[in-house]
């Protein structure tokens, strides 16, 4: 077996700065009483909205979702709840 260096710090390193990932999880209804562009506000700070959707969620996000989609931010209705994710968090649904 031939041997190899691995620097293990550097590697560390490396994985934090690709980390850097700040943003919380923010719960919240979508039902018509926040503004969209408080709702793009939270997107923008790197947070994950999960929304519980109160009426027909096409109506209730149009105000948004466009936008969020074209800064390549995901938004997934699934169970009555809305995800919607900044640009570099991905939804993964390969399990519905």
């Amino acid at each position: 077996m031939s041997e190899f260096d691995l620097d293990l710090r550097a590697v560390e390193e490396h994985i934090d700065e690709e980390l850097d990932i700040e943003g919380s999880i923010v719960l919240g209804v979508l039902d018509g009483t926040t503004p969209a562009d408080e709702w793009l506000e939270t997107i923008s700070k790197g947070n994950v909205l999960v929304l519980n959707v109160d009426g027909n969620v096409n109506e209730l996000a149009s105000g948004f979702a466009r936008d969020v989609k074209e800064s390549g931010g995901s938004l997934v209705h699934f169970r009555g709840f809305l995800l919607v994710t900044p640009p570099g968090v991905d939804v993964n649904t390969e399990r519905l």
